[in-house]
C-alpha cells in the first residue's frame, strides 16, 4: 500500500498559488483584469478558451512604461497587435523605401485595367 506524501502535496499547491500570483503581476495579467476581454481595434470578444490570443499592446510602444492603471495598454488580438506594429515599422521607414531609382515599388496593379475591360467586349 502506497503511503501518500501530505507534505509533498503542501508544497506543490503553495508553489502554485506563489507562481500564480507572480503572474497577476506581471502587466498582462493586470490588463486583463481592468479591461474587457473584446479587441480594441476589430472587437472581437475572447473566452477562457482563446484568451491566449488577446494580447496587450503599449501605446507608446515602451514595454517598461507599465503605470498601475492601464493607461499605456490596450488589448488587441494577435492579428490587430501585429498589424499595429507593422504599422509603427512603415512610420518609422518614412511609409516607403527610396533607393537610387526612386521607390522601391512601382507596380501599378490597375495600370491597364481599362485596356483589359475593352478588350473583353
Amino acid at each position: 500500500m502506497k503511503t501518500f506524501d501530505h507534505g509533498k502535496l503542501d508544497r506543490i499547491v503553495a508553489d502554485a498559488r506563489r507562481n500564480a500570483d507572480t503572474r497577476s503581476d506581471g502587466y498582462r495579467e493586470r490588463a486583463l483584469k481592468i479591461y474587457p476581454w473584446i479587441c480594441g481595434r476589430c472587437a472581437r470578444e475572447f473566452t477562457v478558451a482563446n484568451l491566449r490570443e488577446l494580447t496587450v499592446h503599449h501605446r507608446d510602444h515602451n514595454h517598461d512604461n507599465n503605470p498601475p492603471d492601464g493607461s499605456n495598454w490596450e488589448l488587441l488580438c494577435i492579428y490587430c497587435h501585429d498589424n499595429e506594429h507593422q504599422r509603427q515599422l512603415e512610420a518609422q521607414a518614412g511609409s516607403s523605401i527610396q533607393t537610387e531609382n526612386g521607390a522601391v515599388s512601382t507596380h501599378n496593379p490597375f495600370a491597364d485595367l481599362k485596356a483589359l475591360l475593352a478588350k473583353g467586349k
